[in-house]
């Protein structure tokens, strides 16, 4: 089994906080940032175990994160 990442962790119990609290707000922004947590946390574990990729695969990888006109996210 492998080992829980310090950030998702963080970003857990924070979450489980703001749920405690009963801060709405709170509670989308946390789970906005452990959602986050959890995609860069997949995105290092994968990238440690694959053969490196050409500029134009990061590139191409790079383009997914990127927000769209569509997305509702200015930046």
């Amino acid at each position: 089994m492998a080992a829980i990442n310090p950030e998702v962790a963080l970003r857990r119990s924070r979450l489980a906080i703001a749920h405690r609290r009963h801060d709405a707000v709170a509670v989308v922004d946390a789970q906005r940032d452990l959602a986050a947590a959890n995609i860069a946390a997949f995105v290092e574990r994968t990238v440690a175990a694959a053969p490196p990729l050409t500029a134009e695969q990061r590139d191409r990888l790079a383009l997914l994160l990127r927000p769209t006109a569509s997305s509702g996210d200015a930046a």
